[in-house]
């Protein structure tokens, strides 16, 4: 059969072994432009109310008093560090795997335009940070009375 002839069937066969090999090439490539899936620690979601942009990140393990929350030019930042809970060095234990992140981190989430950055509130509980940034008074929908 000639090539431009193909089955529907064999040509999404096609693009989903092309799809996995990029997946294989790019690991870190995510489905979004305002973050990446498997890009770093600690992971994120980021959604939007009416009233809101919500950001929650999964980083148990953390020290509040440690995270560094920053916003800037509608960039905002998540930094801090996590201290490992391995054994020192030279004493007597052997780590087969470890698989949780240690170190210094840092996440960038692009906020939306109508984000305020002067009204950002942060909570940490439960290892969950989660942090809202307000939207601009003047992006939000508001009725109109006709006289």
């Amino acid at each position: 059969m000639s090539p431009l002839f193909r089955s529907s069937a064999d040509l999404f066969a096609e693009l989903n072994h092309m799809q996995s090999l990029l997946a294989q090439a790019f690991p870190s490539a995510g489905s979004s432009i305002r973050s990446m899936a498997g890009a770093g620690f600690p992971v994120i979601n980021v959604g939007t109310t009416p009233a809101s942009v919500e950001i929650q990140a999964l980083a148990p393990g953390l020290d509040p008093a440690k995270l560094e929350i920053t916003v800037d030019r509608g960039l905002l930042v998540i930094a801090g560090e996590r201290a490992s809970d391995l054994p020192a060095e030279g004493e007597r234990s052997s780590v087969y795997a470890s698989e949780r992140f240690t170190g210094r981190f840092r996440r960038v989430v692009s906020l939306p335009d109508d984000a305020d950055p002067a009204r950002v509130d942060a909570n940490y509980r439960d290892g969950v940070l989660r942090i809202s940034v307000a939207k601009r008074e003047s992006s939000r929908p508001r009725r109109i009375e006709v006289n």
